[in-house]
């Protein structure tokens, strides 16, 4: 019991007692309301987070969790591109890099891979739901446990569960989150911490983020010293500090050993890293604005309240604070733990209205309701419209064996449905730097001019021997159209054949086989406008490939599709935008 206060200490003084003669409702009642509330909670968890597979790298999460099943064998070398090992080096520790891509994850592949061929796309859906609700679940007992009132409880998970809902993608990263929220569970709870050695090396080898299991560790070890020589706190520190050494030596036991921090160091030199969203930091104030506001409101309470907050709260928010502020992708770390802060520091008794549990019953039935109505909420299924099913059937059914480019959204799928008979040019792995600067310059730069890039072109797929191009046509949350795709379309190349194409996807060929009928390639205009209306039907806030499309039309002439995209666009969400909204005004008066 000593060690259990001294590890949590501090964390029930955030509220005075019920003022004397306060009546409250009878313990049956409220403990039944609390628990209809809790249900009704969960399934409204449960449902936001149960969203349809739509990630592009999860079918080659998937298909390297069955290659690891079936071969007994990591995927090293890369069996699955083409291209994984032909460019040189284009930074320092570009080779460690790739052989950490190709590793890091197995375990979390192997799992994802068994529950799919247990339960196919529904259980793997169930299964992201309950690790995200899991999270936030964990953040609202936390909260209700340091504050003492269930309804913080329930507000710390209502508060973390709309920034979580922006990372429910299929991939392991959804292992840290979890495992981030029960190493601080059981640390706050003063154990079993004899799980965590164990955690630790399941951690390290499902996820790269498992040195902030260290962090967690390090936190209330340090913590735990600092309570215990400065705040009297009842108990030592040793056994914290022993499973901490020990989880930090077990989780050395993965393919990268302890390199995780030479690896996150190579990965800042990387082009490609420096280009996604999820490695750029976060604005200090701009969307999520939830982000923002839990971050600073924390920050603000631990100051105010400096005498009370424990040192391990100190060590927790500077540490989540400096990594979400570091790369978008840390977002999550603060979401869990500054409601927790919140609610623990909160200086003020918050009384709660007698009718608030009924009206908080009815408005979470209602959102329910609402979500499973609309068909937001339990999307059991893969997300089959966003991915090249026909493309890849076309492929297989008139035996094409030349080598493919693929754009990089359709490399993971591509991987799950044709290996091994085919491999792919990139993915999201992205294995090689110099190869995808090339596959950058064959999609068009939008630095060079037409003739520069269609040379640039055609030298780069005859280098690489491609013979077939499988291709979306936007990238769709800038709403930039890949220039190759009008660039193949120009009844001027001869090179490239128009040889199959539906809303998903663009089949062109260098040498199409005798007798395959080729299409026409003027159906490439029908093609991008049928992509991009199926995308927006789909995902509305991705609405500027309409946009692109209608100034494309305008440019080339074409009133009546000009027309039809800026209708598309300026009737989705979208910014003040003068500039698409004067021309349409002008395609209307015409």
């Amino acid at each position: 019991m000593a060690k259990r206060n001294l590890i949590g200490a501090r964390n029930q003084a955030a509220r005075p007692a019920a003022p004397p003669g306060t009546k409250e409702p009878s313990a049956a009642r409220g403990l039944w309301l609390q628990r209809v509330l809790l249900a009704l909670a969960a399934l409204c968890l449960l449902g936001l987070f149960s969203t349809e597979i739509a990630d592009t790298d999860f079918w080659w999460h998937l298909k390297t969790g069955e290659y690891i099943l079936q071969r007994r064998a990591l995927p090293v070398p890369d069996p699955f591109s083409y291209t994984a090992d032909l460019g040189k080096p284009a930074y320092p520790g570009e080779e460690r890099i790739r052989y950490f891509n190709l590793t890091h994850e197995w375990l979390a592949q192997v799992v994802w891979h068994l529950v799919y061929r247990a339960a196919g796309f529904p259980g793997v859906v169930l299964f992201k739901a309950l690790l995200l609700s899991a999270f936030c679940a964990i953040a609202g007992v936390l909260a209700a446990r340091r504050s003492g009132e269930f309804w913080w409880g329930l507000a710390a998970a209502a508060a973390t569960a709309p920034l979580a809902s922006l990372f429910s993608a299929d991939r392991p990263a959804l292992v840290t989150f979890t495992l981030v929220a029960v190493f601080i569970f059981i640390l706050e709870r003063g154990g079993p911490l004899w799980l965590l050695p164990l955690l630790s090396v399941i951690w390290a080898n499902s996820h790269g983020g498992f040195f902030l299991g260290w962090v967690i560790l390090g936190a209330y070890a340090a913590g735990a010293s600092i309570e215990s020589w400065f705040r009297g706190a009842v108990g030592s520190p040793r056994r914290v500090w022993i499973v901490t050494i020990l989880s930090i030596a077990l989780s050395g036991l993965n393919p990268s050993s302890f390199h995780i921090f030479q690896i996150l160091a190579a990965y800042r030199q990387s082009y490609l890293t420096q280009n996604l969203i999820e490695w750029s930091r976060p604005h200090l104030w701009g969307p999520p604005y939830l982000f923002n506001i839990l971050l600073y409101a924390a920050a603000v309470l631990l100051v105010v309240q400096w005498r009370r907050v424990r040192s391990s709260d100190w060590l927790l928010y500077l540490a989540f604070s400096t990594a979400a502020l570091a790369a978008f992708r840390n977002i999550p770390l603060i979401a869990f733990l500054a409601p927790i802060l919140i609610a623990t520091y909160f200086p003020w008794r918050v009384k709660v209205p007698r009718l608030a549990g009924p009206a908080a019953a009815v408005l979470l039935g209602a959102g329910l309701a609402v979500g499973v109505a609309q068909g937001r909420f339990f999307q059991l299924r893969a997300a089959l419209w966003r991915f090249p099913a026909g493309a890849a059937d076309f492929l297989v059914a008139h035996r094409i064996r030349e080598p493919i480019f693929n754009t990089y959204e359709y490399g993971g799928y591509l991987i799950w449905r044709l290996w091994p008979d085919y491999r792919v040019f990139i993915d999201g792995r992205a294995l090689d730097e110099s190869v995808y600067r090339d596959y950058v310059r064959i999609l068009g730069s939008s630095g060079s001019t037409n003739e520069e890039s269609r040379f640039a072109r055609r030298h780069m797929l005859a280098r690489y021997g491609v013979g077939a191009i499988v291709a979306n046509g936007f990238e769709y949350t800038t709403g930039t159209l890949y220039s190759m795709i009008p660039a193949l379309a120009d009844p001027a190349e001869t090179e490239w054949q128009l040889a199959y194409e539906d809303p998903q996807g663009l089949v062109f060929l260098r040498h199409p086989p005798p007798g395959l009928p080729l299409l026409d390639k003027s159906r490439v205009a029908g093609h991008l406008e049928a992509e991009c209306r199926l995308h927006i039907e789909k995902d509305p806030e991705l609405c500027l490939c309409a946009r692109t499309l209608g100034f494309l039309f305008l440019r080339f002439g074409d009133a009546a599709r000009a027309r039809r995209s800026f209708a598309l666009y300026l009737a989705s969400p979208h910014q003040y935008d003068p500039a698409a909204e004067k021309a349409y005004r002008g395609l209307a008066r015409q």
